[in-house]
Formats: C-alpha cells, sequence, structure tokens
C-alpha cells in the first residue's frame, strides 16, 4: 500500500508542479463523478442560499466560509483521488501524515470529494490484481488492513473484480 500511495504523492507533486504526470483515472466513478457531484452540491448551495434569503423576519446568517487549509486539503484529496483508489481513512492518513494537513482539514477536504468509498474499494483491489495474485480472503484482508477500507467495502471491491 505505502509503495502504490508513494506513487500517487509523486504523481500529485508533480501535477501541482505543472508537470502531466500522468492523466485522471476516470475508472469506476472517480473524477468525473466527484465532478457531477460537486456541481449538484454547488447547485443545491444555491438552492438553499436563495430559500434562505426569501424567509420574511429571518436575518441572514452567513454560512460559514471554507478556511484556506480546508480549501488546500480539499484540492490535495482530489488530486489524489484522480490518481489512485483511496479508502476514506487512508485519503485522511495520506494527507495527515504525507502532506502534514491537520486531521480537521484533512477531514474535511476528503469529505469534501462525495468519493463512493465502494467504488474505491472496487478500484483498489482492480490496482492489486493487475501486479500480483491474490486469494479471495487476502486481498480483503489487504484492504482492510494495509489500506482501510471497511470489511463492506473491502467485500464489495474484491467481488465486483470477480474474486
Amino acid at each position: 500500500m505505502k509503495i502504490r500511495h508513494a506513487l500517487a504523492g509523486i504523481a500529485v507533486a508533480a501535477t501541482l508542479a505543472g508537470t502531466a504526470a500522468c492523466e485522471p483515472v476516470d475508472e469506476n466513478g472517480t473524477a468525473a463523478d466527484r465532478a457531477d457531484t460537486k456541481n449538484a452540491a454547488k447547485k443545491d448551495a444555491k438552492n438553499v442560499d436563495a430559500a434562505a434569503s426569501s424567509k420574511p423576519g429571518k436575518s441572514k446568517a452567513a454560512a460559514p466560509k471554507e478556511t484556506a487549509g480546508q480549501a488546500q486539503a480539499r484540492q490535495s484529496a482530489a488530486q489524489y483521488l484522480d490518481v489512485t483508489a483511496f479508502s476514506r481513512q487512508g485519503l485522511i492518513d495520506q494527507l495527515v501524515q504525507g502532506e502534514g494537513f491537520s486531521k480537521a482539514d484533512a477531514t474535511y477536504g476528503v469529505e469534501a470529494q462525495h468519493a463512493d468509498w465502494n467504488k474505491q474499494a472496487a478500484l483498489a483491489a482492480k490496482q492489486y490484481l493487475d501486479v500480483t495474485s491474490f486469494s479471495h480472503q487476502g486481498l480483503v484482508d489487504q484492504l482492510m488492513q494495509g489500506d482501510g477500507y471497511t470489511q463492506p467495502q473491502a467485500e464489495y471491491g474484491v467481488k465486483q473484480v470477480g474474486l
């Protein structure tokens, strides 16, 4: 897992430096699905703002703004997910330990992705099988213990790759 995530870190760093190290992964609902979800979330936020401002007698309470740290963590999380699969916990850990974000900012950045963790587990399972062999239980264990997926997510991912 560390090698796969270290390579993802290198690719993200290259992307941040303006180098196209690799094309974004668009398998199993990664970048494209998150973009659709983000656009839907922005639309919902506008609708909520419009509804809140149209209520008579209520003062407009400003929604909390995203901090600079949260914005950076959100962008970094998106870049990692564009390169490789991560579990929710694995991505939080990468942002905290690998990038130095606070746990709160990292958690915010990961949650802002609205990722489908089952699909991420399936993508991770496929990535593992592309480089080595696993038994059903071995791959479930790797996804859970090595990558931080929950048991249902790991089982889903392994089932999706046919084991």
